[in-house]
C-alpha cells in the first residue's frame, strides 16, 4: 500500500511539473529566413535581423535561425511550400514570382507578401586581369560563371543574355558556381570572369581583387538600356572607384533591391515582431555592415516592392506614422 501511496504522489508531481513546463515550450516559435550564399549581404542581413529577433525573445517567444539557401528564387519558392518562414529576394524575383512571369510563368504566388526592401545591388561583373576583357562583350567565346541554380543572379543573367541575343552557347564554358566558389575559381584560372548581383562592399568582390587583382567591368549599352526601359525594377548604379583594391576607378552598371519576402499564411504578430526589431534599432541594424548605411525607412516600406505588403507590416508601419 505504501509502495503505491508512493508511486500515485511519484506521478502526481510528475504531472505537476509536466504542467508547468509545457506552456512554455508550446510558446517557443522558431522563424527561419533564407538567404544566399555565405560570404554574400543576403546572409549579412539575415543574422541582422535574427540577432535583433533574439534579443527580445523572452518576451516574442520567437527564436529567429538564418539558412544559407540558393538565393532569391530558391527562397520564393521555398516560402511558397511552407518551407521558408521569410526570405531574401531580388526586387525583380518578388516582382516575377508576385505576377507569375519569367520563370515563374502561370506560377504565381498569390500568397506572397513583402515586408520591407533593403540595400540596392549592382550586378557586378569581375574579370581576370589577364582576360583581355574591358567590355562584358568580350567575354563572348570565354569561360564565364552565370550564377548558381536557384539564385535571382542566374535569373538576370539570362535575362540580360536573351536581350542581348546571345545564349549560354556563346560562352566556351557557363558555369554555375555557387557566389562563394566563384572568386576562388575565377582566382584559380578555371573561369575568366563572373556575373553576381550583391550589395557592396561585399567579400566576395573584395577577396578576388586583391587575392589576384581581378578587374571589375561596366554594364552598359543598348542591351541594358533597354531592359531599364522596359522593367521598373531595374535602376542604373555606380560602384565607387577606390572602393575595392586595385580598382580605382567607378564602375557603371544596373541593379535591383535586395527584399524582404514571407507569406500571407505567416502570422501577423511573427511579422509585427520582425519589422519592430529591425526599426526600433535600426541605428544597430544601419551599423551590422556596410551596405546598410545609407538606408531609409520610408523608402524601404515601398521601394522594390511588388507583392502586397504583410498586415503585421503595414501594421507597425502605420503606428510609426510612415503609412
Amino acid at each position: 500500500m505504501k509502495f503505491r501511496t508512493g508511486n500515485t504522489g511519484l506521478a502526481a508531481a510528475l504531472i505537476a511539473l509536466t504542467s508547468l513546463t509545457m506552456p512554455a515550450m508550446a510558446q517557443q516559435k522558431f522563424v527561419t529566413i533564407g538567404t544566399g550564399g555565405v560570404t554574400g549581404v543576403y546572409y549579412a542581413v539575415g543574422g541582422a535581423v535574427c540577432r535583433l529577433m533574439n534579443k527580445n525573445r523572452a518576451e516574442t517567444g520567437l527564436r529567429c535561425s538564418v539558412e544559407s539557401t540558393g538565393g532569391s528564387v530558391f527562397n520564393a519558392n521555398a516560402i511558397k511550400t511552407g518551407e521558408l518562414d521569410f526570405g531574401l529576394a531580388q526586387s525583380d524575383i518578388q516582382f516575377a514570382a508576385a505576377k507569375g512571369e519569367g520563370q515563374f510563368k502561370d506560377k504565381a504566388d498569390p500568397d506572397l507578401r513583402a515586408v520591407f526592401s533593403v540595400h540596392p545591388e549592382p550586378f557586378t561583373v569581375l574579370a581576370r586581369k589577364d582576360a583581355g576583357v574591358t567590355q562584358f562583350t568580350d567575354f563572348k567565346g570565354k569561360r564565364f560563371n552565370i550564377g548558381n541554380p536557384g539564385s535571382g543572379t542566374l535569373s538576370s543573367m539570362e535575362e540580360l543574355l536573351k536581350q542581348m541575343g546571345w545564349t549560354k552557347a556563346d560562352f566556351s564554358l557557363a558555369a554555375e558556381l555557387k557566389a562563394d566558389e566563384q572568386g576562388t575559381a575565377l582566382c584559380d584560372n578555371k573561369i575568366d570572369g563572373f556575373f553576381y548581383g550583391v550589395g557592396h562592399p561585399s567579400a566576395a568582390i573584395q577577396d578576388p581583387t586583391i587575392a589576384c587583382g581581378a578587374k571589375l567591368i561596366s554594364l552598359t549599352g543598348p542591351a541594358i538600356d533597354a531592359l531599364l526601359n522596359a522593367h521598373p525594377y531595374y535602376a542604373r548604379a555606380t560602384i565607387p572607384g577606390g572602393m575595392y583594391a586595385n580598382n580605382a576607378n567607378p564602375t557603371e552598371t544596373y541593379g535591383v533591391l535586395a527584399t524582404v519576402i514571407t507569406s500571407a499564411k505567416a502570422a501577423d504578430t511573427t511579422v509585427y515582431a520582425l519589422v519592430k526589431a529591425v526599426f526600433d534599432n535600426f541605428d544597430e541594424f544601419k551599423k551590422l555592415h556596410p551596405a546598410f548605411a545609407n538606408l531609409d525607412p520610408k523608402d524601404m516600406i515601398k521601394n522594390g516592392l511588388s507583392a502586397p505588403l504583410h498586415p503585421g507590416a503595414i501594421k507597425f508601419y502605420k503606428e510609426k506614422g510612415w503609412m
